[in-house]
């Protein structure tokens, strides 16, 4: 598409009310697949949620329309305030909806706790519903307006007496911006609606079907909570409890951090958590769950220490500690800072040192009171950590005694890591010979190495798998992971047991992450189901306040920097890095490198038939798709050269 030559202030785009969020939904739900449409029920199911936390409400009920792509949640809270604003001269009901950044829960008088923060899950909701109807019951009266992507279509009126209070939303996503096929996955809601109702011990939650005739109604109340939900999840998992029969550890904490915890250990040979902030499961972590470990890892090394159980001739890692655990963490902190509007990760750092404080000396004496179970414990501790060593040992001796054999075989410009431990060790393929030299300063030499690539990298989508075998930087990251490719592939033989993308911050390097992707998913697909493909997260900006420095992905996260941490006449120093190569090692290091600091992503495929869809629409041959996914958003797109 042509660009003007000229730019003036007539090109200059301001978007109003909630136009923002239907430009760039992803950016508010994470995008508008199947989990973006379902993220918008999840939005308001969060705020009756809320009212629920903070005492207001009981019950919450969910009724799925029979056509699948409406539906109705209820509550019995309080009720959205229906009186007029008069600064606006309109229903704070239609300023929530209508509006970002509005609600009450900027100040704690409202809401002690909640899941919403922002005040733009019900504004984007509506934004992105082709229809929605809001029903507020208070004072005797039922209020109720209509909407349409995201402007009211009726004025707000009273239809009739009611008794108690609430509020109803009912709303359809728009085939506008989700496509017509997506439609709400009634067990998925089931399985959210129930995790939900062992969170919070007397709630009742109904979730009403209407897609099946007749329809089915299930209602969910847990007086147990998560001690009784951590029960359901061992027994799910399939693994015994160690020792068999044993009960879980469990806590419950009010004392400055409301949180509670329930934790096992099980046969099983990896740690799995299910964490929560407010009530919003936390998919990937954060500063909550990183306490939890630090928490039990202390709690068991004491209980060792004490008791003169350290084994001879093994060292017992964190990892050793933890496997076979599994957890359930739900926590409560007043002003959650989340990754992101989806609210997948928490990032308040005070939080961490918070649940280590009241798990470790909690676990510590649970185990001293029944040290038959924790005596069960430690023998199982052990023997990972035995069979962990003897892993290894053999895994030097024989996965990768080819592979350390032939290093002359490597790429030259690899600068590989010490180990030969694939269980530890990381390879990071990083866009250009400036950054890489960086990396390789700032790595740790022992359990990192690094591959430096010159350019885009071939099209493996376009490309026949001849043309792919003989493009040197493809057959050099081949070489260096040393399992092969096509028929060949051994994932037994693969070197590295963590493989970053490290690309520039910018669209370059995200289109040349994204051919590295398409490499990986249509040559080395086994790594991506293997779980050893991860997405590096370098900062864009450095932020210097005084004498602190932050680091943000992006602008947003610059913005909500500045903000939080602006200290009176301290000006901010902002610095926007251009590229990995800006950065010295020691920044590299620290924010990208350091697996105790940085943020990376996981790759992960959850529909291969849409992975293949999407990859060969916008990197195939058949120019068509490219072309129309292009003028769709070209309005949309800035190109920044700063």
């Amino acid at each position: 598409m042509a660009r003007k030559a000229s730019y003036t202030g007539a090109d200059i785009q301001v978007l109003e009310g909630l136009e923002p969020v239907r430009k760039r939904p992803a950016m508010y739900i994470g995008g508008t697949d199947s989990a973006g449409y379902h993220h918008l029920l999840w939005e308001i199911i969060d705020n009756s949620v809320d009212e629920v936390i903070n005492g207001f409400a009981s019950k919450i009920e969910v009724r799925l329309h029979k056509d699948g792509r409406t539906v109705t949640v209820v509550d019995d809270g309080r009720g959205i305030p229906a009186d007029v604003m008069p600064k606006y001269k309109k229903p704070a009901l239609e300023i929530i909806l209508t509006t970002l950044h509005s609600g009450g829960k900027f100040d704690k008088e409202s809401y002690l706790h909640s899941g919403g923060l922002h005040g733009v899950g019900a504004s984007v909701v509506n934004a992105l519903s082709s229809a929605l109807v809001a029903e507020v019951r208070r004072d005797g009266k039922r209020h109720e307006q209509t909407y349409s992507r995201g402007k009211a279509t009726s004025k707000l009126k009273v239809v009739g007496p009611c008794r108690g209070s609430g509020t109803t939303i009912t709303f359809e996503p728009d085939p506008e911006v989700f496509g017509p096929k997506l439609a709400f996955d009634s067990l998925l809601i089931r399985d959210r609606l129930e995790a939900r109702s062992y969170l919070h011990r007397g709630m009742t939650v109904v979730f009403r079907d209407e897609t099946v005739s007749p329809a089915a109604e299930v209602a969910y109340r847990h007086e147990g909570g998560i001690a009784e939900y951590i029960q359901r999840l061992i027994a799910e998992r399939g693994k015994p409890l160690v020792p068999p029969g044993s009960a879980p550890f469990y806590r419950a904490h009010e004392n400055g951090t409301r949180l509670e915890v329930a934790l096992a250990w099980t046969e099983a040979t990896d740690e799995h958590v299910r964490s929560y902030v407010n009530g919003i499961p936390t998919g990937n972590g954060g500063t909550h769950e990183a306490g939890l470990r630090s928490g039990v890892v202390k709690a068991v090394r004491n209980y060792i220490e004490t008791h003169g159980l350290t084994p001879k001739g093994v060292t017992l890692t964190a990892e050793d500690i933890r496997e076979g655990l599994v957890v359930i963490l739900s926590t409560y902190v007043i002003d959650p800072q989340f990754q992101g509007q989806t609210k997948g990760r928490l990032n308040n750092p005070e939080v961490a040192g918070q649940v280590d404080n009241a798990v470790r000396p909690a676990l510590e004496k649970w185990l001293n009171d029944n040290q038959t179970v924790a005596e069960a414990v430690v023998a199982r501790i052990t023997l990972a950590a035995r069979a962990r060593e003897a892993s290894r040992a053999a895994s030097q001796a024989v996965v990768r005694k080819t592979a350390v054999s032939h290093r002359l075989n490597l790429p030259g410009k690899l600068a590989d890591c010490a180990s030969t431990d694939p269980s530890e060790s990381e390879l990071f393929l990083v866009e250009g010979d400036s950054a890489g030299g960086s990396a390789k300063q700032g790595r740790d030499r022992r359990t990192q190495a690094i591959l430096p690539l010159r350019g885009k990298v071939l099209n493996a989508e376009q490309a026949s798998t001849e043309k792919v075998v003989g493009n040197k930087e493809l057959q050099d990251i081949v070489s260096a992971l040393g399992c092969g490719l096509g028929p060949s592939f051994d994932l037994a033989k693969l070197r590295y047991g963590k493989v970053f993308l490290l690309m520039d911050a910018d669209s370059d390097g995200h289109h040349i992450a994204t051919l590295l992707l398409t490499f990986f998913y249509r040559h080395l697909r086994p790594l991506i189901h293997n779980g050893s493909v991860y997405i590096a997260q370098p900062p864009l900006y450095r932020i210097d306040i005084g004498k602190d420095t932050y680091w943000a992905l992006d602008e947003e996260d610059r913005d909500r920097i500045v903000r939080k941490n602006g200290k009176g006449n301290a000006k901010p120093n902002i610095m926007r890095f251009k590229g990995l190569g800006e950065m010295t090692a020691d920044e590299l290091k620290t924010t990208t490198l350091d697996p105790r600091k940085r943020l990376s992503l996981k790759v992960m495929v959850d529909n291969e038939l849409e992975t293949d869809r999407v990859i060969n629409d916008l990197l195939g041959k058949d120019v068509s798709a490219r072309f129309k996914f292009i003028m769709e958003r070209a309005s949309t797109v800035q190109e920044l050269d700063v």
